[in-house]
């Protein structure tokens, strides 16, 4: 029963991962941890379901011209060595505390969502000059963060991408879909090494998350992603709540 849950999991993962931009590991690991999936196993087993979901998901964004590749190439240039580190931290730190920060840290995604709705530039606004040092600052925090927490970033890197890089918001999806697929390498890499990795688990979860990463995007090329991410944000904050009182 719990890989069957796993992939329903993976369905819901894998659609709201392509139509928001975010690989959805984050969201995966409470709900693993729920059903009753180990905590370490719950926090690293989504991650390399994440590096096809997402490659696919970013193909669909990049078909309509929407990535910035500069802005990825910056974030995986010095997102890789700090995904690498923030993973191997794992060693010496409890995977339930991982599945507590991750509850937290959806929460706090869930508010910069609603906020960052609120404040979105309008159309006539001069565009923002992306500086190397901001580029630098996002990938570092993000890559090292989602190593820690064992996930592809994406959760991060579309609120970070429009709050401090200003990309407009389907720009910053498709380049935080991209990116992701990138920074979940290393990050999967070092949890094999570790043993935490559950590849039963991986598979089934993948199977359903994948197929599903393509339709949740080719839905956000036709769909308001504004009204979109301001209910996603709400919804995280419920979830991270939930989980983390139940944790």
């Amino acid at each position: 029963m719990t890989l069957v849950w796993a992939a329903c999991i993976g369905v819901g993962i894998g659609f709201l991962g392509g139509l928001l931009g975010k690989g959805g590991s984050a969201i995966a690991t409470p709900l693993l941890a729920a059903i009753g999936v180990p905590p370490i196993i719950a926090v690293a087993s989504p991650l390399p379901a994440t590096i096809p979901s997402t490659m696919i998901a970013s193909y669909a964004y990049a078909r309509e011209r929407l990535v910035d590749w500069r802005v990825v190439r910056w974030s995986v240039g010095f997102g890789i060595p700090a995904t690498a580190i923030g993973a191997l931290l794992t060693r010496w730190i409890d995977g339930g505390v991982l599945v507590r920060v991750t509850d937290v840290i959806l929460i706090g995604l869930g508010l910069r969502l609603l906020l960052t709705s609120a404040k979105r530039p309008s159309p006539g606004d001069e565009p923002h000059v992306v500086t190397a040092w901001q580029l630098m600052a996002v990938a570092t925090t993000v890559g090292f963060i989602s190593g820690l927490l064992a996930n592809s970033g994406g959760f991060l890197l579309a609120p970070l991408f429009i709050t401090v890089l200003k990309l407009p918001i389907k720009s910053a999806l498709a380049c935080s879909l991209a990116v992701a697929s990138v920074l979940a390498v290393p990050g999967t890499i070092v949890h094999a090494s570790l043993g935490h990795i559950d590849w039963t688990l991986v598979a089934v979860f993948a199977a359903t998350s994948v197929p599903l990463s393509f339709l949740g995007a080719r839905v956000a090329m036709r769909t308001d992603a504004h009204r979109l991410e301001r209910l996603y944000g709400a919804a995280l904050i419920v979830l991270g709540t939930v989980f983390l009182i139940i944790s």
